[in-house]
């Protein structure tokens, strides 16, 4: 027994040594893994070496094809471990218990070689292990119990009692293990299945497989096992469900997931990839409207669907596997197409009348309309109305009919077509509507009379007219068609003073276009009143007429006629005043008269010759002449003034008249005494009797001259012919010659001057008529200061030259 350097080798490790000087080696024997440090022997000691002289012989071990695992120690001559040996690394090939390690010990001076050799035996210090640590098996589930399945055998590097022994499975009631022993006695393990498998039910098994030496203790190494079952074509698809109810909408647009089908199948591989189709049970309209994915089982839709065609779907569908001999399953599927809002609702237009005439009846149907929608409940309800407010009323009939009937009088000339737009909503969510627009044409009824746009016209026209010209155009209107609206124009016949109007105005029957037949005088006529009728062309015709007043308007035709101080044609007027005449006395008044009116017959006068500027003042306005001074004795004795009465016409026109004075030194009575003195209006005074007696001399000359005249005109063989009357103005001509003469004597003259002034600023003139004058009865502007003498006058004698 060894005994180790520096320190105790425990018990169970105490190695013994043998040593066998017959053949010169030195053997030792100690375990595998000895921990370093662990002495084997004293060589020293077992060789009969001198301890003290190891150091100087330069003592040395060597060992043979191995690492250096030990050393010697030179001071003791122990033997001990450098490093742990494997036996299974030392001896890889050795399947004996002990693997030997060869090593010398050389001494110097004197060379000596020891020859040693070191069993080391084998302990249990690994444990068995298979080559692979997962054993993967393929099995038919067709497989029969019985059949084997070999297994890899566990490697354990120790030999004899510490290598692998036996083997262990883990619990399984399919499989279990079969161990035997080769040639060598090497352990063999095979997998036994001992029950028929069901790759449905398990389609892995995983086992463990346990390795067990025979050492003490033992060591045990473990594989794990997976046995996967093989699936043969043993089971059939299965839906879900047999029967898939479902709803969906119509119109889901093309492409839209129905449901999406799921068949399993407990096989795995081809055996469980299924293939889905329609079967023949499906029909040919269903599978046009949906498409079915065979690998995924997918239904979606493929046409339109509309719940008008088809409110139910059934699809019968087959899974088939992939297998050898394939298995499938089937189901089916039923859609319910939910109806939605997706018509529209119609209008149906079954009678219509295009044209009727304005004056249809109140109620009259005018057209049947039917409304309809392909939907169902209230999708399929409908209400039909006009989209705005007419003459026209929708009367209900039925469900789906309704009468358009006039609701009230309709008037071609107000509206002459209707366009009248039905519009149809069904009671859906949302509401659909659609419209329908139909026109109702009036026939014309001669039903308006032709109307003026003025009740009353005025038409002024300028006297002196060219006969035919065109007066005005009176045109009325007629909102009727056609021959309701073909008007004819004619004056109503109407006789003035015996004259008929169609003598004097003519009217164009086609437009109305008013014309004067003759020329007008203002002097003479004035103004004309009369009626105008337009009649249509109907049946019956309508008519109407309109008051035409025609104005003759005043033109300057008339030239100023000076009627005081009036002689005949280029006479010079002689008067005779005394010196003696004061500052302002009125020595004469210029009187003209102009037959034209308003503002052709205002008459102004101014002087157009006065030999002494200074002397005489004339009034524009009354013509009358007064003295702006006394005279002196260096003024001349005889003035001539020489007076112009200008009217107010455009171009004006005019006459003179020329006036001699002569101053006298007698003391006679002035003009202007007999003029200015004022005078009472007691009618019992003596001059009020003094005017009756000049009146009624008076009044008996015009007598005595009119009675002259009328023989003179008696003795004519050719009478003229009197100028159509005026109903304004009441005319007589005379057209005898008057011979020149004077008027009465001076003083009448004078005398008629003084009753002007003294008869409130009136005054009548009483003289001779040139030749180829005319008297005219009539009013006169108070600008000519002329008027009546007398209450008893009807009018004022007005002297106007003809031209």
């Amino acid at each position: 027994m060894m005994k180790p350097v520096g320190r105790w080798v425990p018990f169970f490790f105490v190695l013994w040594a043998t040593w066998e000087t017959a053949l010169s080696v030195t053997r030792y024997s100690i375990p595998e893994e000895m921990e370093r440090g662990s002495v084997v022997a004293n060589l020293a000691a077992d060789l009969g070496l001198d301890v003290s002289g190891l150091a100087q012989r330069e003592v040395k071990l060597d060992i043979f094809h191995s690492n250096k695992y030990l050393d010697i120690n030179k001071i003791t001559g122990e033997l001990f471990i450098v490093e742990k040996m494997d036996r299974e690394n030392l001896c890889p090939t050795k399947t004996t218990t002990t693997c030997f390690l060869k090593l010398d010990l050389i001494t110097e001076s004197p060379l000596r070689i020891f020859n040693i050799e070191l069993g080391i035996t084998d302990i249990n210090d690994n444990a068995p292990h298979f080559r692979r640590d997962k054993i993967e098996l393929d099995v038919s589930e067709s497989a029969t119990p019985g059949e084997r399945f070999s297994l890899p055998n566990a490697f354990d590097p120790d030999v004899g009692a510490n290598t692998v022994k036996t083997y262990k499975l883990s619990e399984s009631e399919h499989f279990t293990v079969d161990i035997h022993s080769g040639s060598d006695g090497t352990k063999y393990v095979d997998l036994v299945l001992m029950k028929a498998l069901d790759r449905e039910e398990k389609a892995v098994h995983n086992l463990i497989l346990t390795a067990i030496d025979g050492g003490v203790p033992a060591r045990s190494g473990t594989a794990s096992i997976i046995v996967r079952v093989q699936d043969t074509n043993d089971n059939a698809p299965q839906f879900d469900q047999a029967v898939y109810s479902l709803n969906m909408s119509e119109n889901s647009p093309a492409g839209t997931v129905v449901i999406k089908l799921k068949a399993t199948d407990a096989d795995e591989g081809p055996n469980a990839d299924l293939t889905y189709s329609f079967t023949l049970y499906t029909s040919e309209k269903t599978q046009e409207m949906f498409s079915l994915n065979s690998k995924t089982g997918e239904i979606a839709v493929k046409g339109t669907i509309d719940y008008e065609d088809m409110k139910i779907f059934e699809m019968f569908v087959e899974a088939k596997d992939n297998g050898p001999v394939p298995l499938s399953g089937q189901c089916r599927v039923t859609v319910y197409v939910k109806d939605m809002n997706d018509n529209y609702p119609e209008i149906t237009i079954k009678s219509l009348k295009n044209t009727v005439d304005e004056n249809v009846p109140v109620g009259s149907v005018i057209a049947l309309v039917g409304v309809s929608d392909r939907d169902t409940g209230n999708n399929g309800k409908v209400n039909l109305t006009m989209n705005k407010s007419l003459p026209f009323l929708l009367n209900k009939t039925s469900e789906y009919l309704y009468e358009l009937l006039v609701s009230e009088p309709l008037d071609r000339e107000i509206v002459p077509e209707y366009e009248i737009t039905l519009v149809v909503t069904d009671e859906g969510s949302p509401p659909l509507s659609d419209n329908e627009t139909i026109s109702v044409h009036l026939l014309d009824v001669n039903d308006n009379a032709p109307q003026f746009p003025q009740t009353f016209y005025t038409i002024p026209v300028l006297e002196n007219n060219a006969p035919g010209a065109l007066l005005s155009s009176l045109t009325a209107i007629d909102p009727d068609l056609h021959e309701n609206q073909y008007l004819v124009y004619f004056i109503i016949e109407k006789e003035i003073v015996n004259t008929s109007m169609s003598m004097l105005f003519s009217i164009n029957p086609e437009n109305g276009n008013l014309y004067a037949l003759k020329t007008f005088d203002y002097e003479i006529e004035k103004e004309f009143l009369f009626h105008i009728e337009a009649r249509d062309s109907g049946v019956p015709p309508l008519s109407s007429n309109v008051t035409v007043h025609i104005i003759i308007m005043d033109q300057n035709d008339n030239t100023p006629l000076i009627v005081s101080p009036w002689r005949a044609h280029g006479s010079v007027v002689e008067e005779k005043i005394p010196r003696s005449t004061d500052k302002g006395t009125l020595i004469a008044k210029v009187i003209a008269i102009d037959s034209d009116s308003v503002h052709n017959s205002r008459i102004t006068y101014q002087f157009l010759h006065n030999t002494d500027a200074t002397l005489f003042s004339l009034d524009q306005y009354n013509g009358e002449i007064r003295t702006m001074r006394m005279f002196s004795y260096r003024d001349s004795r005889h003035q001539q003034l020489v007076v112009i009465a200008k009217d107010n016409g455009e171009p004006a026109l005019s006459a003179t008249v020329t006036i001699k004075l002569s101053t006298v030194e007698t003391a006679m009575k002035t003009y202007a005494d007999m003029t200015e003195v004022p005078l009472g209006y007691d009618i019992f005074s003596d001059l009020n009797l003094y005017l009756v007696i000049g009146l009624g001399s008076v009044s008996f000359l015009l007598l005595i001259t009119i009675l002259v005249t009328i023989v003179l005109k008696c003795q004519k063989t050719k009478p003229s012919k009197a100028a159509p009357p005026c109903r304004n103005s009441v005319i007589s001509e005379r057209n005898s010659t008057i011979a020149d003469s004077t008027l009465v004597s001076n003083d009448a003259y004078w005398y008629s001057l003084f009753l002007a002034e003294t008869r409130k600023g009136k005054l009548v003139v009483r003289q001779p008529v040139p030749k180829g004058a005319r008297y005219i009865v009539s009013s006169l502007p108070r600008s000519t200061g002329l008027t009546e003498t007398s209450d008893s006058a009807a009018s004022t004698l007005q002297v106007s030259t003809a031209t």
